[in-house]
């Protein structure tokens, strides 16, 4: 019997749907509505996660670590796209930079601006889609949660 590949995802908007569906996956358990996906330099899907801070407890677990941890132990990250459907905080920029991760598409960056400018200027490739659907449902979390999305970012 043979082994069916993995799915080769063609482009950024369809690695882009991987992190939606867990963003909002995340929203749907009450989490905050933040997905990532981490692929390799073919397309293939290494690992997906979301935003579980509040679902889980742990205030470690954003959508990047989360998509992080899923890929599991990688030889190398060379090579590797993290999608994430917000710009990324310090903390998952750091993690970006920590392990070489070369290229991160952002579904948006209207209701959050990361850690974009320190990573292209790191030599990390940025691609930003601004997403409509995205900006749309974080818009209407913040407006929703404002409290919750405020401790997500660190705003006292």
């Amino acid at each position: 019997m043979s082994v069916d590949p993995a799915p080769v995802y063609a482009d950024d908007a369809a690695m882009l749907e991987v992190a939606r569906a867990e963003a909002l996956a995340g929203l749907a358990e009450g989490g905050i509505p933040i997905g990532a996906a981490l692929f390799d330099a073919d397309g293939r899907l290494l690992g997906s996660g979301r935003n579980q801070r509040v679902q889980g407890g742990n205030p470690a677990l954003h959508g990047e670590t989360s998509a992080f941890f899923a890929a599991g132990r990688q030889r190398s990250y060379r090579g590797t796209t993290m999608v994430t459907t917000l710009s990324p905080c310090w903390y998952c920029s750091g993690l970006v930079r920590q392990f070489g991760i070369g290229r991160v598409v952002i579904g948006e960056n209207t209701t959050f601006y990361g850690g974009e400018d320190w990573l292209r200027e790191n030599g990390v490739e940025v691609v930003v889609l601004q997403d409509p659907e995205l900006i749309a449902v974080m818009t209407g979390f913040i407006e929703r949660s404002p409290e919750l999305w405020n401790e997500d970012i660190g705003v006292d």
